[in-house]
Protein backbone atom coordinates (compact mmCIF):
# COMPACT_ATOMS: atom_id res chain seq x y z
CA UNK A 1 0.00 0.00 0.00
CA UNK A 2 0.77 3.67 -0.49
CA UNK A 3 2.89 5.29 2.41
CA UNK A 4 0.73 6.93 4.93
CA UNK A 5 1.37 10.81 5.00
CA UNK A 6 2.44 10.33 9.15
CA UNK A 7 5.14 8.59 7.92
CA UNK A 8 7.40 11.05 5.66
CA UNK A 9 9.83 12.03 8.26
CA UNK A 10 10.40 7.72 8.37
CA UNK A 11 10.59 7.42 4.99
CA UNK A 12 13.19 10.18 4.19
CA UNK A 13 14.90 8.93 6.44
CA UNK A 14 15.00 5.13 5.53
CA UNK A 15 15.39 6.63 1.95
CA UNK A 16 18.88 8.31 2.74
CA UNK A 17 19.63 4.48 3.83
CA UNK A 18 18.49 3.18 0.99
CA UNK A 19 20.56 5.16 -1.63
CA UNK A 20 23.85 3.24 -0.22
CA UNK A 21 22.23 0.12 -1.43
CA UNK A 22 20.76 1.39 -4.14
CA UNK A 23 17.21 1.09 -3.05
CA UNK A 24 16.07 4.90 -3.43
CA UNK A 25 17.82 7.98 -5.54
CA UNK A 26 16.92 10.55 -3.31
CA UNK A 27 19.32 13.34 -2.38
CA UNK A 28 18.60 12.94 1.24
CA UNK A 29 21.95 12.90 3.38
CA UNK A 30 22.67 9.91 4.79
CA UNK A 31 22.79 9.36 8.93
CA UNK A 32 26.05 10.26 10.63
CA UNK A 33 26.39 6.87 11.53
CA UNK A 34 25.77 3.60 9.30
CA UNK A 35 27.00 -0.07 10.08
CA UNK A 36 27.52 -2.69 7.12
CA UNK A 37 26.36 -5.73 9.35
CA UNK A 38 27.58 -8.18 6.46
CA UNK A 39 30.78 -7.80 7.50
CA UNK A 40 30.63 -8.91 11.40
CA UNK A 41 30.91 -12.46 12.66
CA UNK A 42 28.09 -14.58 11.31
CA UNK A 43 29.91 -17.57 11.94
CA UNK A 44 28.07 -19.17 14.53
CA UNK A 45 24.78 -19.02 13.65
CA UNK A 46 23.28 -22.07 12.64
CA UNK A 47 22.01 -22.13 8.87
CA UNK A 48 23.79 -19.05 8.39
CA UNK A 49 26.69 -19.44 5.80
CA UNK A 50 28.98 -15.85 5.41
CA UNK A 51 30.04 -15.84 2.08
CA UNK A 52 31.55 -13.13 -0.61
CA UNK A 53 27.58 -12.03 -1.84
CA UNK A 54 26.20 -12.11 1.62
CA UNK A 55 24.78 -14.41 3.78
CA UNK A 56 23.18 -17.61 2.84
CA UNK A 57 20.38 -18.82 4.64
CA UNK A 58 19.24 -22.54 4.99
CA UNK A 59 16.37 -24.25 7.03
CA UNK A 60 17.30 -25.61 10.39
CA UNK A 61 13.97 -26.48 11.56
CA UNK A 62 15.32 -26.94 15.20
CA UNK A 63 12.66 -27.86 18.15
CA UNK A 64 13.00 -28.42 21.60
CA UNK A 65 10.81 -31.65 22.43
CA UNK A 66 9.37 -31.94 25.60
CA UNK A 67 10.70 -34.77 27.85
CA UNK A 68 7.60 -37.13 27.25
CA UNK A 69 8.67 -36.38 23.60
CA UNK A 70 5.66 -34.57 22.75
CA UNK A 71 5.51 -30.92 21.94
CA UNK A 72 8.17 -29.14 19.70
CA UNK A 73 8.46 -25.81 20.20
CA UNK A 74 10.51 -23.62 17.47
CA UNK A 75 13.99 -22.91 18.44
CA UNK A 76 14.95 -20.96 15.64
CA UNK A 77 18.84 -18.96 16.04
CA UNK A 78 20.22 -16.14 16.77
CA UNK A 79 23.79 -14.40 15.78
CA UNK A 80 24.92 -15.17 20.28
CA UNK A 81 28.55 -15.77 19.65
CA UNK A 82 28.95 -13.00 16.87
CA UNK A 83 28.02 -9.17 16.56
CA UNK A 84 25.40 -7.86 18.10
CA UNK A 85 24.17 -4.04 18.14
CA UNK A 86 24.17 -1.59 20.96
CA UNK A 87 21.68 1.18 20.00
CA UNK A 88 20.83 3.72 22.88
CA UNK A 89 18.29 5.44 20.99
CA UNK A 90 16.35 5.63 17.55
CA UNK A 91 18.06 3.27 14.98
CA UNK A 92 17.40 1.76 11.15
CA UNK A 93 17.48 -1.56 9.95
CA UNK A 94 17.68 -2.08 6.54
CA UNK A 95 17.77 -6.21 4.88
CA UNK A 96 17.83 -6.85 0.97
CA UNK A 97 16.36 -10.40 0.27
CA UNK A 98 17.13 -12.42 -2.43
CA UNK A 99 16.47 -16.30 -4.13
CA UNK A 100 13.52 -17.24 -1.71
CA UNK A 101 12.69 -20.30 -1.95
CA UNK A 102 10.13 -20.40 1.06
CA UNK A 103 10.24 -18.48 3.88
CA UNK A 104 12.22 -15.72 5.06
CA UNK A 105 12.40 -15.03 8.62
CA UNK A 106 14.30 -11.99 10.39
CA UNK A 107 13.99 -11.71 14.07
CA UNK A 108 15.56 -8.66 16.05
CA UNK A 109 15.26 -8.95 20.25
CA UNK A 110 16.12 -6.79 23.26
CA UNK A 111 18.27 -10.00 24.48
CA UNK A 112 18.43 -13.77 23.90
CA UNK A 113 16.02 -16.19 24.86
CA UNK A 114 16.13 -18.51 28.11
CA UNK A 115 16.44 -22.40 26.19
CA UNK A 116 15.63 -24.70 29.42
CA UNK A 117 15.34 -28.61 28.51
CA UNK A 118 11.99 -28.39 27.31
CA UNK A 119 10.87 -24.82 26.48
CA UNK A 120 11.78 -21.54 25.39
CA UNK A 121 11.39 -18.48 27.08
CA UNK A 122 10.56 -16.12 24.53
CA UNK A 123 12.22 -12.61 24.63
CA UNK A 124 10.93 -9.11 23.72
CA UNK A 125 11.69 -8.31 20.50
CA UNK A 126 10.42 -8.47 16.75
CA UNK A 127 9.70 -11.26 13.71
CA UNK A 128 9.15 -10.87 10.78
CA UNK A 129 8.66 -13.59 8.48
CA UNK A 130 8.19 -13.28 4.27
CA UNK A 131 6.22 -15.93 2.31
CA UNK A 132 5.35 -14.59 -1.01
CA UNK A 133 3.93 -11.74 -0.99
CA UNK A 134 2.75 -11.47 2.83
CA UNK A 135 4.33 -10.81 5.14
CA UNK A 136 3.86 -11.66 9.07
CA UNK A 137 4.99 -8.86 11.61
CA UNK A 138 4.59 -10.36 15.38
CA UNK A 139 5.86 -8.80 18.15
CA UNK A 140 6.65 -9.84 21.37
CA UNK A 141 6.78 -7.64 24.97
CA UNK A 142 8.93 -10.67 26.49
CA UNK A 143 5.72 -11.17 29.02
CA UNK A 144 4.99 -14.88 29.72
CA UNK A 145 1.37 -16.11 28.90
CA UNK A 146 -0.29 -19.32 30.65
CA UNK A 147 1.36 -21.82 27.88
CA UNK A 148 5.05 -21.19 27.87
CA UNK A 149 5.87 -23.44 24.68
CA UNK A 150 3.44 -21.14 22.51
CA UNK A 151 4.96 -17.95 23.16
CA UNK A 152 1.93 -15.23 22.30
CA UNK A 153 2.80 -12.09 20.03
CA UNK A 154 1.42 -9.35 21.90
CA UNK A 155 1.07 -7.96 18.06
CA UNK A 156 0.41 -10.07 14.93
CA UNK A 157 -0.67 -8.93 11.57
CA UNK A 158 -0.10 -9.87 8.15
CA UNK A 159 0.73 -7.60 5.07
CA UNK A 160 1.02 -7.52 1.32
CA UNK A 161 4.40 -6.98 0.50
CA UNK A 162 4.55 -5.69 -3.40
CA UNK A 163 7.97 -6.23 -4.12
CA UNK A 164 9.79 -9.22 -2.05
CA UNK A 165 12.98 -7.96 -3.28
CA UNK A 166 12.56 -4.71 -2.35
CA UNK A 167 14.54 -3.84 1.18
CA UNK A 168 12.58 -4.30 4.43
CA UNK A 169 12.81 -1.57 7.36
CA UNK A 170 12.58 -1.47 10.69
CA UNK A 171 12.95 1.74 12.25
CA UNK A 172 12.64 3.14 16.00
CA UNK A 173 11.30 6.66 16.37
CA UNK A 174 10.77 7.23 19.93
CA UNK A 175 7.93 4.93 21.53
CA UNK A 176 7.47 4.58 17.44
CA UNK A 177 7.93 1.00 15.70
CA UNK A 178 7.85 1.53 12.11
CA UNK A 179 7.70 -1.46 9.12
CA UNK A 180 8.65 -0.29 5.63
CA UNK A 181 8.86 -2.30 2.56
CA UNK A 182 10.79 -0.31 -0.11
CA UNK A 183 8.50 3.04 0.19
CA UNK A 184 5.75 1.02 1.30
CA UNK A 185 5.02 1.58 4.80
CA UNK A 186 3.32 -1.94 6.67
CA UNK A 187 2.70 -0.79 9.88
CA UNK A 188 3.32 1.68 12.49
CA UNK A 189 3.01 0.69 16.03
CA UNK A 190 3.34 1.89 19.39
CA UNK A 191 7.01 0.55 20.75
CA UNK A 192 5.98 -0.47 23.84
CA UNK A 193 8.91 -2.93 25.84
CA UNK A 194 10.00 -3.64 22.46
CA UNK A 195 13.89 -3.31 22.35
CA UNK A 196 14.09 -1.67 26.25
CA UNK A 197 17.55 -3.18 26.86
CA UNK A 198 19.51 -0.79 24.61
CA UNK A 199 21.27 -4.02 22.64
CA UNK A 200 19.87 -5.76 19.21
CA UNK A 201 20.34 -9.13 18.76
CA UNK A 202 19.83 -9.92 15.42
CA UNK A 203 18.64 -13.83 13.75
CA UNK A 204 17.82 -15.17 10.28
CA UNK A 205 15.97 -18.17 9.05
CA UNK A 206 13.80 -20.74 7.60
CA UNK A 207 11.50 -23.81 8.34
CA UNK A 208 11.50 -24.93 5.01
CA UNK A 209 13.65 -23.33 2.60
CA UNK A 210 16.57 -20.92 2.15
CA UNK A 211 17.11 -17.27 1.31
CA UNK A 212 19.78 -14.98 0.59
CA UNK A 213 20.75 -11.81 2.45
CA UNK A 214 22.17 -9.53 0.49
CA UNK A 215 22.19 -6.42 2.32
CA UNK A 216 22.34 -5.65 6.06
CA UNK A 217 22.85 -2.17 7.36
CA UNK A 218 22.67 -0.22 10.67
CA UNK A 219 21.90 3.74 11.04
CA UNK A 220 21.72 6.18 13.73
CA UNK A 221 21.74 10.28 14.05
CA UNK A 222 25.17 10.83 15.49
CA UNK A 223 25.04 10.69 19.24
CA UNK A 224 22.74 7.73 19.69
CA UNK A 225 25.48 5.42 20.22
CA UNK A 226 24.93 2.96 17.64
CA UNK A 227 28.03 0.17 18.08
CA UNK A 228 28.88 -3.46 17.23
CA UNK A 229 29.76 -5.72 20.53
CA UNK A 230 31.35 -8.85 20.54
CA UNK A 231 29.91 -11.70 23.50
CA UNK A 232 30.27 -10.39 27.12
CA UNK A 233 32.20 -13.88 27.91
CA UNK A 234 35.32 -11.95 25.66
CA UNK A 235 35.78 -9.57 28.26
CA UNK A 236 35.71 -12.17 31.39
CA UNK A 237 38.81 -13.12 33.71
CA UNK A 238 40.09 -16.08 35.81
CA UNK A 239 40.69 -14.81 39.28
CA UNK A 240 42.99 -16.26 41.86
CA UNK A 241 40.10 -15.99 44.36
CA UNK A 242 37.89 -18.41 42.46
CA UNK A 243 36.49 -21.85 43.29
CA UNK A 244 38.34 -23.35 40.86
CA UNK A 245 41.60 -21.53 41.75
CA UNK A 246 40.91 -23.03 45.36
CA UNK A 247 40.55 -25.93 44.86
CA UNK A 248 43.47 -26.07 42.54
CA UNK A 249 45.42 -25.32 46.16
CA UNK A 250 44.79 -29.10 47.19
CA UNK A 251 44.14 -30.94 44.25
CA UNK A 252 46.04 -29.20 40.43
CA UNK A 253 44.23 -31.61 38.57
CA UNK A 254 40.82 -31.25 39.96
CA UNK A 255 38.55 -28.91 38.35
CA UNK A 256 35.44 -27.58 39.60
CA UNK A 257 32.94 -27.12 36.71
CA UNK A 258 29.53 -25.28 35.51
CA UNK A 259 26.62 -26.38 32.96
CA UNK A 260 26.92 -23.32 31.06
CA UNK A 261 24.68 -21.75 28.03
CA UNK A 262 25.61 -19.76 24.88
CA UNK A 263 22.90 -16.95 25.52
CA UNK A 264 24.09 -16.07 29.15
CA UNK A 265 27.72 -16.08 28.26
CA UNK A 266 27.02 -13.87 25.45
CA UNK A 267 24.75 -10.79 26.33
CA UNK A 268 25.46 -11.14 30.25
CA UNK A 269 28.32 -9.71 31.83
CA UNK A 270 27.32 -10.70 35.12
CA UNK A 271 27.40 -14.61 34.15
CA UNK A 272 30.21 -14.28 32.21
CA UNK A 273 31.83 -12.94 35.17
CA UNK A 274 30.66 -15.97 37.43
CA UNK A 275 31.53 -18.67 35.09
CA UNK A 276 35.37 -17.34 34.06
CA UNK A 277 36.19 -16.20 37.53
CA UNK A 278 35.23 -19.22 39.69
CA UNK A 279 34.99 -22.34 37.31
CA UNK A 280 37.81 -24.33 35.14
CA UNK A 281 35.38 -26.47 32.94
CA UNK A 282 32.31 -26.40 31.50
CA UNK A 283 29.55 -28.76 30.49
CA UNK A 284 27.16 -27.85 27.88
CA UNK A 285 23.95 -27.57 29.16
CA UNK A 286 21.69 -28.07 26.37
CA UNK A 287 23.98 -27.57 23.24
CA UNK A 288 24.76 -30.68 22.97
CA UNK A 289 22.01 -32.79 23.30
CA UNK A 290 21.00 -34.58 20.36
CA UNK A 291 17.77 -32.34 19.60
CA UNK A 292 20.23 -28.87 19.27
CA UNK A 293 23.04 -31.05 17.27
CA UNK A 294 20.86 -32.89 14.51
CA UNK A 295 17.33 -31.33 13.86
CA UNK A 296 17.06 -33.75 10.91
CA UNK A 297 18.41 -36.84 9.97
CA UNK A 298 21.69 -35.64 8.24
CA UNK A 299 21.46 -32.41 8.89
CA UNK A 300 23.67 -30.78 12.08
CA UNK A 301 23.90 -27.83 13.61
CA UNK A 302 26.95 -27.76 15.53
CA UNK A 303 28.01 -24.24 15.57
CA UNK A 304 26.39 -23.23 19.10
CA UNK A 305 28.70 -25.65 20.63
CA UNK A 306 31.40 -25.16 18.97
CA UNK A 307 30.94 -21.43 20.21
CA UNK A 308 31.02 -22.49 23.75
CA UNK A 309 33.68 -24.59 23.30
CA UNK A 310 35.80 -21.84 21.60
CA UNK A 311 34.83 -19.25 24.98
CA UNK A 312 36.00 -22.40 27.16
CA UNK A 313 39.34 -23.16 25.38
CA UNK A 314 40.19 -19.48 25.77
CA UNK A 315 39.69 -19.57 29.04
CA UNK A 316 41.75 -22.84 29.38
CA UNK A 317 39.08 -24.48 30.63
CA UNK A 318 38.03 -27.96 30.16
CA UNK A 319 35.14 -28.47 28.54
CA UNK A 320 32.81 -31.71 29.25
CA UNK A 321 30.19 -33.52 26.62
CA UNK A 322 26.72 -33.90 27.04
CA UNK A 323 25.73 -36.18 25.80
CA UNK A 324 25.51 -39.01 23.17
CA UNK A 325 22.66 -41.72 23.91
CA UNK A 326 19.35 -40.28 26.06
CA UNK A 327 15.62 -40.90 26.22
CA UNK A 328 15.20 -37.40 25.99
CA UNK A 329 16.31 -34.16 24.36
CA UNK A 330 15.91 -36.26 20.64
CA UNK A 331 14.58 -34.92 17.60
CA UNK A 332 11.80 -36.15 16.16
CA UNK A 333 13.55 -38.33 13.73
CA UNK A 334 15.81 -40.14 16.28
CA UNK A 335 12.47 -40.74 18.09
CA UNK A 336 10.99 -41.89 15.04
CA UNK A 337 13.19 -44.45 13.96
CA UNK A 338 11.66 -47.78 13.14
CA UNK A 339 12.50 -51.38 15.34
CA UNK A 340 9.81 -53.48 14.76
CA UNK A 341 11.68 -56.05 12.79
CA UNK A 342 15.10 -57.26 12.19
CA UNK A 343 15.23 -55.37 8.67
CA UNK A 344 14.26 -51.72 10.35
CA UNK A 345 16.29 -52.41 13.21
CA UNK A 346 19.44 -52.83 11.18
CA UNK A 347 18.30 -49.72 9.35
CA UNK A 348 17.99 -47.73 12.37
CA UNK A 349 21.38 -49.11 14.08
CA UNK A 350 23.24 -47.55 10.88
CA UNK A 351 21.14 -43.89 11.46
CA UNK A 352 22.10 -44.08 15.49
CA UNK A 353 25.86 -44.83 14.70
CA UNK A 354 26.27 -42.25 11.74
CA UNK A 355 25.14 -39.55 14.75
CA UNK A 356 27.75 -40.72 16.93
CA UNK A 357 30.29 -40.99 14.54
CA UNK A 358 29.38 -37.72 13.12
CA UNK A 359 29.16 -36.01 16.42
CA UNK A 360 32.23 -37.16 18.10
CA UNK A 361 34.71 -37.05 14.91
CA UNK A 362 33.80 -33.37 14.69
CA UNK A 363 34.49 -32.45 18.67
CA UNK A 364 37.40 -34.95 18.49
CA UNK A 365 40.49 -33.35 20.83
CA UNK A 366 38.06 -30.45 21.86
CA UNK A 367 36.63 -32.39 24.91
CA UNK A 368 37.90 -33.92 28.32
CA UNK A 369 35.02 -36.00 28.90
CA UNK A 370 31.96 -37.34 27.37
CA UNK A 371 28.58 -38.63 29.03
CA UNK A 372 28.09 -41.70 26.68
CA UNK A 373 24.87 -42.86 28.08
CA UNK A 374 22.59 -40.73 30.22
CA UNK A 375 20.15 -41.39 32.43
CA UNK A 376 19.60 -45.00 30.60
CA UNK A 377 17.99 -46.43 34.36
CA UNK A 378 13.76 -46.00 34.68
CA UNK A 379 12.34 -42.73 35.76
CA UNK A 380 10.99 -43.92 38.82
CA UNK A 381 14.32 -44.15 40.62
CA UNK A 382 14.65 -48.31 39.69
CA UNK A 383 16.70 -50.42 38.52
CA UNK A 384 15.68 -51.35 35.04
CA UNK A 385 16.90 -49.71 31.80
CA UNK A 386 14.86 -47.77 30.04
CA UNK A 387 13.75 -49.48 26.59
CA UNK A 388 14.48 -45.91 24.69
CA UNK A 389 15.28 -45.89 20.84
CA UNK A 390 18.62 -47.09 21.92
CA UNK A 391 17.32 -50.46 23.36
CA UNK A 392 14.75 -51.15 21.15
CA UNK A 393 17.37 -50.96 18.15
CA UNK A 394 20.58 -52.59 19.90
CA UNK A 395 19.27 -53.94 22.80
CA UNK A 396 19.93 -54.20 26.76
CA UNK A 397 23.60 -54.36 25.29
CA UNK A 398 23.05 -50.21 23.99
CA UNK A 399 25.65 -48.89 26.22
CA UNK A 400 28.57 -51.23 24.82
CA UNK A 401 27.50 -50.33 21.46
CA UNK A 402 27.58 -46.85 22.02
CA UNK A 403 30.99 -47.00 24.47
CA UNK A 404 32.65 -48.98 21.15
CA UNK A 405 31.46 -46.17 19.05
CA UNK A 406 32.70 -43.25 20.53
CA UNK A 407 36.25 -44.81 21.42
CA UNK A 408 36.57 -45.60 17.70
CA UNK A 409 36.18 -41.84 16.97
CA UNK A 410 38.50 -40.30 19.99
CA UNK A 411 39.87 -43.08 22.28
CA UNK A 412 41.05 -40.43 24.14
CA UNK A 413 38.06 -38.50 25.44
CA UNK A 414 36.97 -39.80 28.84
CA UNK A 415 33.42 -41.52 29.06
CA UNK A 416 31.19 -41.78 31.50
CA UNK A 417 27.71 -43.09 32.72
CA UNK A 418 25.51 -40.30 34.05
CA UNK A 419 22.25 -40.98 36.31
CA UNK A 420 20.36 -39.49 39.02
CA UNK A 421 19.14 -40.91 42.04
CA UNK A 422 22.50 -43.20 42.82
CA UNK A 423 23.92 -40.49 45.18
CA UNK A 424 23.46 -42.39 48.00
CA UNK A 425 24.37 -46.64 48.29
CA UNK A 426 21.63 -48.39 47.79
CA UNK A 427 20.23 -50.93 44.26
CA UNK A 428 19.86 -48.02 41.98
CA UNK A 429 23.53 -46.96 42.65
CA UNK A 430 24.46 -50.78 42.77
CA UNK A 431 22.45 -51.37 39.23
CA UNK A 432 24.84 -48.44 37.60
CA UNK A 433 28.21 -49.34 38.87
CA UNK A 434 27.11 -53.11 37.01
CA UNK A 435 25.98 -51.20 34.15
CA UNK A 436 29.23 -49.90 33.82
CA UNK A 437 31.24 -52.57 34.24
CA UNK A 438 28.93 -54.71 32.24
CA UNK A 439 29.34 -52.36 29.42
CA UNK A 440 32.95 -52.75 29.69
CA UNK A 441 32.78 -56.59 29.76
CA UNK A 442 31.10 -56.29 26.52
CA UNK A 443 34.03 -54.47 25.26
CA UNK A 444 33.13 -50.78 25.95
CA UNK A 445 35.43 -47.83 27.52
CA UNK A 446 33.80 -46.35 30.48
CA UNK A 447 36.14 -44.37 32.71
CA UNK A 448 33.83 -43.67 34.90
CA UNK A 449 30.23 -42.55 36.74
CA UNK A 450 28.53 -39.45 37.11
CA UNK A 451 26.39 -38.94 40.04
CA UNK A 452 24.13 -36.31 39.64
CA UNK A 453 23.32 -35.16 42.88
CA UNK A 454 20.24 -33.10 42.33
CA UNK A 455 18.34 -32.48 45.95
CA UNK A 456 15.13 -31.04 44.83
CA UNK A 457 13.96 -31.92 48.09
CA UNK A 458 16.37 -31.40 51.22
CA UNK A 459 13.87 -33.46 53.17
CA UNK A 460 14.35 -36.07 50.67
CA UNK A 461 17.07 -36.27 48.78
CA UNK A 462 19.90 -34.80 51.05
CA UNK A 463 23.52 -36.20 50.69
CA UNK A 464 25.28 -36.45 53.36
CA UNK A 465 29.14 -36.65 53.86
CA UNK A 466 29.49 -40.38 54.75
CA UNK A 467 27.17 -41.69 52.73
CA UNK A 468 28.76 -40.10 49.82
CA UNK A 469 32.54 -40.76 50.91
CA UNK A 470 30.91 -44.59 51.42
CA UNK A 471 29.84 -44.33 47.62
CA UNK A 472 32.93 -43.09 46.28
CA UNK A 473 35.02 -45.62 48.07
CA UNK A 474 32.35 -48.15 46.31
CA UNK A 475 33.28 -46.64 42.76
CA UNK A 476 37.17 -46.86 43.53
CA UNK A 477 37.07 -50.33 44.74
CA UNK A 478 35.47 -50.93 41.27
CA UNK A 479 38.26 -49.43 39.56
CA UNK A 480 36.01 -46.88 38.04
CA UNK A 481 35.93 -42.66 38.66
CA UNK A 482 33.25 -40.41 39.47
CA UNK A 483 32.30 -36.70 38.73
CA UNK A 484 29.83 -35.23 40.80
CA UNK A 485 28.03 -33.82 37.71
CA UNK A 486 25.17 -31.76 38.27
CA UNK A 487 24.56 -30.75 41.60
CA UNK A 488 22.14 -28.20 42.61
CA UNK A 489 20.11 -27.55 45.60
CA UNK A 490 16.74 -26.31 46.53
CA UNK A 491 16.54 -23.82 49.28
CA UNK A 492 12.89 -24.84 50.15
CA UNK A 493 14.21 -25.36 53.40
CA UNK A 494 16.53 -22.43 53.80
CA UNK A 495 19.59 -20.57 52.29
CA UNK A 496 21.91 -21.99 54.94
CA UNK A 497 21.10 -25.83 54.68
CA UNK A 498 21.26 -25.26 51.19
CA UNK A 499 24.91 -23.77 51.54
CA UNK A 500 26.01 -27.10 53.81
CA UNK A 501 24.60 -29.02 51.29
CA UNK A 502 26.44 -27.92 48.58
CA UNK A 503 29.15 -27.52 50.43
CA UNK A 504 29.17 -30.88 51.49
CA UNK A 505 29.25 -32.36 48.44
CA UNK A 506 31.79 -30.57 46.89
CA UNK A 507 34.27 -31.03 50.32
CA UNK A 508 33.57 -34.62 50.08
CA UNK A 509 34.60 -35.10 46.15
CA UNK A 510 37.52 -33.19 46.42
CA UNK A 511 39.03 -35.66 49.39
CA UNK A 512 38.34 -39.00 47.96
CA UNK A 513 40.90 -39.51 44.70
CA UNK A 514 38.22 -41.39 43.21
CA UNK A 515 36.24 -38.30 42.54
CA UNK A 516 37.71 -36.22 39.64
CA UNK A 517 35.43 -33.10 38.95
CA UNK A 518 32.90 -31.48 40.76
CA UNK A 519 29.83 -29.54 38.42
CA UNK A 520 27.01 -27.36 39.71
CA UNK A 521 24.13 -27.98 37.15
CA UNK A 522 23.59 -23.88 36.27
CA UNK A 523 25.33 -20.33 37.62
CA UNK A 524 22.94 -17.71 38.34
CA UNK A 525 19.11 -17.89 39.13
CA UNK A 526 18.59 -15.27 36.65
CA UNK A 527 18.30 -18.09 34.18
CA UNK A 528 17.31 -20.85 36.62
CA UNK A 529 13.33 -21.32 35.05
CA UNK A 530 10.87 -24.24 35.08
CA UNK A 531 7.31 -24.96 34.76
CA UNK A 532 5.43 -25.48 37.68
CA UNK A 533 2.61 -28.01 38.77
CA UNK A 534 0.00 -24.94 37.35
CA UNK A 535 1.28 -24.76 34.14
CA UNK A 536 3.25 -21.46 34.37
CA UNK A 537 6.94 -20.60 34.16
CA UNK A 538 8.32 -20.19 37.74
CA UNK A 539 11.72 -19.60 39.00
CA UNK A 540 14.17 -21.40 41.16
CA UNK A 541 16.50 -20.63 43.76
CA UNK A 542 18.79 -23.62 43.29
CA UNK A 543 21.90 -21.64 42.02
CA UNK A 544 25.30 -20.22 43.35
CA UNK A 545 24.42 -16.94 42.17
CA UNK A 546 21.39 -14.63 42.63
CA UNK A 547 21.24 -11.56 39.87
CA UNK A 548 25.18 -11.16 39.45
CA UNK A 549 25.46 -11.19 43.78
CA UNK A 550 27.31 -14.54 45.59
CA UNK A 551 24.20 -16.38 47.93
CA UNK A 552 25.55 -17.95 51.40
CA UNK A 553 26.47 -21.47 49.45
CA UNK A 554 29.03 -20.04 47.44
CA UNK A 555 30.45 -18.55 50.49
CA UNK A 556 30.04 -22.15 52.00
CA UNK A 557 32.12 -23.57 48.88
CA UNK A 558 34.58 -21.19 49.17
CA UNK A 559 35.13 -22.16 52.84
CA UNK A 560 34.99 -25.95 52.17
CA UNK A 561 38.29 -25.36 49.75
CA UNK A 562 40.07 -23.54 52.46
CA UNK A 563 39.24 -20.04 51.80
Amino acid sequence: MAARPHALMVLLLACGLLAVVGGCSSPTPKPDVTIDLLRGDWQGVPGVTPGSGGLQVTATPRRIVEQDGGGGQPNPPLNLAGTHLVAGGDFTLIATFADVTADAAWALYDRPPVIADEFRVEPAGLRLTLLGEDLEIAVFDGTQRRDITQPVPVHDEHVTVHDSGAPLTVHRSGDTLTIDSGEDTLASLPLGKVFSSGRLWLGFSSESGAFDVTSLKAAAPEGAGLRTSGAAVADARPTEDGLQALAARTRPDFRVGAAVALGPLSADEDYAREVVSNFGSVTLENAMKPQSLSPEQGVYTFEEADAIIAFAQGKDMVVHGHTIAFSEAMPRWMQELPSGTDAERQSSATALLDYVRTVVTHFKGRLDSLDVVNEPLDTAQGTSLQQNIWYRVFGPGYPAVVSKAVYDADPDVKQFINENGADVPGRRQDALLKLALDTNAQGGHIYGIGLQAHIYDPRTDAISAEDLAQTLNHVDDAGLRVRISENDVSDDQSQEDQAEQYATVLATCLASRACVSYTTWGVDNRYNWFIGDDGRLAQGHDFLFDDGKPRPAYDAMRRALGD
